[in-house]
């Protein structure tokens, strides 16, 4: 029974990557596009844009050399997702809660804060569930999910009150309009640190470790709702199994990987997650008359960049890039790949020495030796940056996915999220 509940599983992962990768979307006809006019997103590392590096330790070169050519909080080499579906919205890239100066005032289209267009309250490190543990015991944020949803309580009533108070147009050009709360969009991508931490736990603690997070997180949509939000774009979590990270400290990997090199376990547990989140986002749209709810399978563009590494990268998918922006054009033009990615779990940043990790652009003392973890010679031919994070080259090829909606529910994509009527 084991064996055919296996075969069924990797035949539908096998059908799943393959419509992924091959699909040819198409907008959601009859439908006019939503026009946004703001993003609060809240998450983990895979979306934060400087909230955990303002609160606590500022990320180092390399990171952000890629686009930024500075490090801006992100983990990674340039931009992360969120930062594509900003600039598909064309709207700025979210400036970060907890960042009272902003990451850059070089690069993109943000000079300093500015929350006109929508905050991030992500943060690196940050889970659905309040952590036991602090930040320096586990690496863990103390930002986790209900501290987020408070930050975003306390931003929408003071810059409410601001903005009312206002006697200018220039006093309020960088808040955000009382009535865009309603009309924005609201991205949920958190969870990764949760499943990582559950997978020490035992099957029966499990079985009641899952609905809590997912019962935590419907809560947050359920609060976000009451509080005037409509649109939600919801992540699932990412084949955890899959991350050199996760790989590397496999006590013993021999024969608990799948055919892409993947930890079976690992992502088990991620795709059980996921399969109860999906049922919860069924049930709150049932339970919220007025919400606009998307299901979005990060695992399933995640996982079938992983599987076919080799043979992906943008001049495989041209007609693709048609949403950029004009004046972005040229970067991408200039960033095209010639021989896809470097197959996982090689990562860009990063070094191991003599059973030593040297995390990415840190120094260490090795046997006498002082070892430099620099980055790669070309970080957009690989997938993994750090070990544990993408790179901005695979964060762009996700987003395309995403973005024209190959990877959520109902094919819906981004630019008509808000649309109820598709979604049943």
């Amino acid at each position: 029974m084991q064996m055919r509940m296996e075969a069924l599983r990797v035949f539908a992962v096998g059908i799943l990557v393959g419509w992924v990768l091959g699909v040819v979307g198409k907008e959601v006809t009859g439908l006019p596009s939503c026009h946004f006019p703001a993003i609060f997103n809240f998450g983990d590392s895979n979306s934060d844009t400087g909230g955990m590096s303002a609160a606590f330790y500022p990320m180092v070169w390399p990171f952000g050399e890629t686009f930024f050519h500075e490090a801006v909080g992100r983990a990674s080499d340039g931009r992360l997702m969120v930062d594509f579906i900003a600039e598909h919205l064309k709207l700025p890239y979210l400036s970060a809660y907890l960042d009272s100066l902003g990451s850059s005032l070089r690069h993109g289209r943000n000079f300093g804060v500015n929350f006109r267009h929508g905050a991030n309250f992500a943060t690196g490190g940050a889970t659905i569930l309040r952590p036991n543990k602090t930040l320096f015991e586990s690496g863990v944020s103390p930002f986790y999910l209900d501290i987020q949803i408070a930050h975003f309580d306390q931003f929408k009533a003071r810059t409410t009150s601001l903005y009312n108070h206002a006697k200018s147009a220039f006093q309020r050009r960088k808040l955000p309009r009382p009535e865009d709360f309603s009309k924005a969009l609201y991205i949920l991508d958190i969870g990764q640190n949760d499943i990582s931490a559950g997978l020490s736990k035992k099957e029966e603690e499990r079985q009641a470790y899952i609905p809590e997070l997912v019962n935590k997180l419907s809560a947050a949509v359920q609060h976000l709702y009451e509080q005037g939000a409509r649109a939600f774009w919801i992540h699932n979590t990412g084949p955890f199994g899959c991350l050199p990270v996760s790989i590397l400290y496999a006590p013993n990997p021999q024969g608990t990987l799948d055919k892409c090199g993947c930890l079976k376990y690992s992502n088990g547990v991620a795709m059980e997650f996921n399969k109860q989140l999906k049922e919860a986002v069924v049930k709150l749209r049932a339970d919220l008359p007025e919400a606009a709810l998307t299901y979005v399978d990060i695992y399933a563009a995640k996982y079938a960049l992983i599987s076919d590494a080799k043979k992906q990268g943008d001049h495989h998918q041209s007609k693709l890039s048609t949403y950029i922006e004009p004046y972005m054009i040229l970067i991408y033009c200039t960033q095209l790949f010639s021989t896809g990615f470097v197959e996982p779990p090689e990562k860009c940043c990063g070094k191991r020495v003599n059973g030593v990790d040297v995390q990415c652009g840190q120094k260490a003392n090795v046997n006498g030796t002082e070892v430099h973890a620099a980055s790669c010679k070309n970080p957009s031919s690989y997938i993994s940056w750090d070990g544990v994070h993408y790179t901005e080259a695979a964060n762009h090829w996700f987003a395309k996915r995403i973005i024209k909606g190959f990877v959520s529910d109902n094919s819906i994509p981004m630019a008509q999220a808000c649309h109820k009527a598709h979604h049943v």
